[in-house]
């Protein structure tokens, strides 16, 4: 599902890029939260333990520790994962994201940070991906695919009462509608006619979804398991 760039007008990619630093804003914002405590330090004492010019700095929280390492390691597995790509029509491709995944185990907005920043590392150092269409792809799977999705997922959740059906629906809907967006995207664009892309990238990766969902489960069961088995 990664757009090269050049597949991208640059009126599309310019108010995608704009879109994307705002929902990384948002993000970061949402995420930070809980990770710093303000600690007081002193900078000048005299012999008599009298202390002058005391400052304040942010150490990181044993939460923020925790958090950061846990978005590595899921990280590590949704760039390894998305590493396998298929062939869809012109140039683009189609490939598992992970985005509700990443949501459920660390929230939505962490979950869209992990992967953006594997859309980066993929953009910059693999070519998987263009740079100016960078923004395009972090909206498409990181906004879309894991904010989304994970919203679709609560929602389903509420309503069938089970975690791992409700996931597995979300996770297929999150691809579905990833490249559904991503080929009206792409019509907009003027690169491909509209009812061709989308009949290749929906068709092809409400396929892809169902691969998505069960490794979604998958993961959620082994952890459920692990989780078990240290109690």
């Amino acid at each position: 599902m990664h757009i090269p760039d050049g597949f991208l007008n640059s009126g599309t990619s310019g108010s995608l890029i704009v879109a994307a630093v705002g929902f990384l804003s948002l993000a970061v914002s949402r995420v930070r939260q809980g990770f710093f405590e303000k600690v007081r330090t002193a900078t000048l004492a005299t012999p008599e333990g009298a202390e002058f010019g005391s400052t304040t700095v942010a150490k990181l929280t044993s939460y923020g520790r925790n958090k950061m390492f846990r978005m590595a390691v899921v990280g590590a597995f949704v760039f390894a994962a998305q590493m396998v790509d298929f062939p869809v029509v012109h140039g683009t491709s189609g490939h598992l994201l992970g985005g509700v995944l990443a949501a459920i185990l660390l929230g939505p907005w962490a979950g869209m940070l992990v992967i953006a920043a594997v859309l980066a590392v993929q953009s910059l150092m693999f070519a998987d991906g263009g740079l100016v269409a960078l923004g395009a792809n972090i909206i498409n799977m990181g906004v879309i695919g894991a904010v989304g999705g994970y919203y679709a997922y609560r929602f389903l959740f509420k309503r069938i009462k089970k975690v791992l059906p409700a996931a597995f629906i979300a996770a297929w809907l999150s691809v579905v509608v990833a490249a559904s967006v991503c080929a009206v995207e792409l019509s907009v664009s003027g690169t491909e006619n509209l009812a061709q892309s989308f009949s290749a990238m929906a068709g092809i990766h409400a396929l892809i979804g169902l691969g998505e969902g069960l490794i979604t489960v998958m993961v959620l069961i082994g952890l459920k398991h692990k989780e078990k088995n240290n109690e």
